[in-house]
């Protein structure tokens, strides 16, 4: 059943004329009177009868009607539903990144972005580089940020706009007391080689980086939390890790620079394929501005 013409019928039985069924529909006598003629052939009864008074629904018309009725109200409801979606998304702009940037470039960028304008909206979600590809390209995201190793062959993702930011360096993260917390030289992993140790994983490249150096690190936690790496190391259970976005917020720990060769990270913003959010290229080129400022310095406590 055609619904445009089932809602050219409802004007009609609505208004009890063709003539003013065309007017409210803003088309002319004889295209209401042909769509309705085809949907009584589509349906196969008659649903209005001239009468003395105008037109007269039949019962089959009374019945159709009920549903024409329900069909119009769900279009309706349909258009503003859509139309709040999209007054929404224009005022609120959608920014998912990995942990480690949702810790440290995210906030400072949306900070700044408040500051030069208090109307601008962000919602904040956490992505990781497994799901960022489905997750922009399905619309959730106006903005993502990811990362990928400095090893691996450039990602692109199709039709999206990739935004290098800044490279990060991965730095040694040492207990305040720790006899190499204040060298004044980068530090070469082989002096570590008795300590405990504290690694997102047992088999990750920051452990080869230690089998790389001639030992093989002695592992006493594990964990992917920097927070809780931070704790660790602070009351000396270990020596450990930080990604240098986070270097400048590890209050209470040595976070020194080290000798050997790391693996990085590359990391970068997305831009999802076709027309994009009014204020995606502001919130991307902000991201950049902030990684450029951001120190990836060493420091001590």
């Amino acid at each position: 059943m055609d619904p445009r013409r089932l809602l050219t019928f409802r004007a009609v039985a609505n208004e009890r004329s063709f003539s003013r069924a065309a007017e409210s529909l803003s088309i002319t006598q004889p295209s209401v009177s042909h769509a309705v003629a085809l949907l009584e052939t589509e349906v196969g009864v008659r649903l209005l009868d001239r009468a003395r008074g105008g037109l007269r629904l039949t019962p089959a018309g009374a019945v159709l009607l009920v549903h024409a009725d329900q069909i119009a109200w769900r279009l309706a409801l349909a258009d503003t539903q859509v139309a709040a979606y999209a007054r929404e998304r224009r005022e609120h702009l959608r920014l998912g990144a990995f942990p480690t940037a949702l810790a440290s470039l995210v906030p400072a960028t949306v900070a700044e972005l408040r500051r030069i304008d208090s109307e601008l909206q962000v919602r904040i979600g956490e992505v990781t580089p497994g799901t960022v590809e489905e997750r922009l390209l399905s619309g959730e995201f106006d903005v993502a940020v990811t990362y990928q190793d400095t090893d691996e062959t450039r990602r692109e993702l199709p039709g999206c706009e990739r935004i290098d930011l800044l490279q990060e360096r991965f730095l040694l993260c040492l207990p305040p007391r720790h006899r190499l917390a204040r060298s004044a030289r980068p530090v070469a992993l082989r002096q570590l080689a008795g300590e405990d140790w504290i690694f997102a994983s047992t088999d990750g490249f920051l452990v080869q980086a230690c089998r790389d150096a001639g030992f093989e690190p002695r592992i006493v936690a594990t964990t992917t939390e920097p927070l809780a790496t931070r704790g660790l190391v602070m009351r000396g259970i270990g020596v450990g890790w930080v990604p240098s976005l986070l270097a400048g917020d590890y209050d209470g720990v040595a976070v020194r620079p080290v000798r050997d060769e790391i693996r990085r990270r590359d990391i970068y913003a997305l831009l999802p394929p076709g027309d994009h959010h009014p204020r995606a290229r502001q919130v991307a080129d902000a991201l950049r501005t902030t990684a450029a400022a951001r120190p990836s310095r060493a420091r001590v406590v």
